[in-house]
């Protein structure tokens, strides 16, 4: 059985244009807070305060590179260093300038205060604070993206913390600091919750004798296989985020592979374009992540379902593409990033106009998909 305590080293890139968010202690990220605010007092106080411009990373599909991994199995996503212009003096910003200066008063504070909040207690924080400057959620999550890209630095080390969706199941003990460990195969169906605090995830200790890492799109097929217990048939840990994985599901996943690094991560997805984004987002990460986009990418294969598993499936349960899923496979299709085997397997989908999800294997019996993510494993078909 493998063990392994958490790792905080920082990675070092051979691309000088990576720019990327550094994961720093609340004394440091309450320095940089300063630097900033000490920077714009000097620029007011200016002969001409009017260049009170913030330089913030662009965002932006067109911002973004690929790193392949010629020294490693992990290829990812990440913004280059190329800037965008937000200032106090243009009309269109001014409100984007304002909200960067609120959020990081707020940060600030509770670095302080060394307390952590979500993003969803910062809103409804900033809503009774500043009202005028934040009527949604989006333009919080925006600011805090606009924050990180300033000062470079991670939403943890801001004192901002994941919401979590994860759970965990299967041949897994977790030991958090000072707690018990806990068995993740004597959970029931409903798994083991994984935290929103990274520095917790970061610090527990991980023990297992599992063969695989199996991450499930989809929560009703998680509770499915773990309530039938196919981590004692196939020695494996089963992780879902509930759809399109949160920070703290793509850290955990990526802690996890750190920790046992000779695991194989499998991911097992609806036969779609949706299904395939969520794949590639913990593959190669999200550059709706902004700096934090290619941090917790991992070496994950693609187990199912795939074009050659159609067979499996009845016409009747093929369904026609949505608008929704078009859009998808465009903008997947249109990424360097995506390999030929799944390019293909996308072209497939676009061609045939269908799509088919996981239940549909359930025209077997309801305990066929252990049999199937078996039939798979052996056979290494797996892309």
């Amino acid at each position: 059985m493998e063990e392994s305590s958490g790792l905080s080293s920082m990675k070092f890139f051979s691309d000088q244009h990576l720019s990327y968010a550094d994961i720093l202690r609340p004394h440091e990220a309450r320095a940089r807070i300063e630097v900033s605010v000490l920077n714009l007092l000097r620029i007011l106080n200016s002969p001409d305060p009017a260049i009170s411009d913030l330089s913030l990373i662009n965002r932006k599909r067109s911002n973004s590179c690929i790193n392949q991994g010629i020294l490693t199995d992990v290829s990812y996503i990440f913004l280059s260093t190329s800037f965008t212009k937000s200032s106090l003096t243009n009309a269109k910003t001014a409100k984007t300038f304002v909200r960067v200066w609120k959020v990081m008063e707020i940060c600030f504070q509770i670095l302080l205060q060394e307390k952590r909040v979500t993003q969803r207690e910062l809103f409804y924080k900033l809503l009774c604070d500043s009202p005028d400057y934040f009527s949604s959620q989006i333009e919080v999550n925006r600011t805090v993206q606009d924050v990180v890209a300033l000062l470079r630095c991670s939403r943890y080390s801001l004192g901002i913390m994941a919401s979590s969706r994860g759970l965990v199941a299967g041949r897994l003990f977790l030991q958090e600091p000072g707690k018990e460990a806990v068995d993740c195969s004597a959970c029931g169906s409903s798994g083991f919750t994984i935290t929103g605090d990274l520095n917790l995830l970061d610090n527990t200790i991980m023990r297992s004798d599992a063969r695989y890492i199996i991450i499930v799109e989809k929560h009703a097929i998680f509770h499915r296989l773990v309530e039938d217990r196919v981590f004692n048939h196939i020695p494996c840990v089963f992780i879902t985020a509930k759809g399109y994985p949160d920070i703290a599901t793509r850290f955990f996943l990526h802690r996890m592979s750190t920790t046992f690094p000779n695991l194989p991560i499998l991911a097992l997805v609806d036969w779609n374009p949706a299904g395939l984004a969520i794949l590639c987002t913990f593959k190669f990460g999200s550059i709706g992540m902004g700096l934090e986009a290619y941090r917790y990418a991992c070496n994950v294969k693609w187990i199912g379902l795939r074009g050659d598993d159609l067979n499996l499936i009845p016409d009747e349960s093929l369904v026609p593409l949505k608008p929704k899923d078009s859009q998808i496979a465009k903008s997947l299709l249109s990424s360097k990033i995506l390999q030929d085997n799944y390019r293909d397997e996308l072209s497939l989908m676009v061609q045939t106009g269908k799509r088919a999800e996981i239940e549909a294997l359930y025209c077997h019996g309801y305990n066929y998909l252990g049999k199937y993510i078996a039939t798979k494993i052996v056979q290494g078909k797996y892309i």
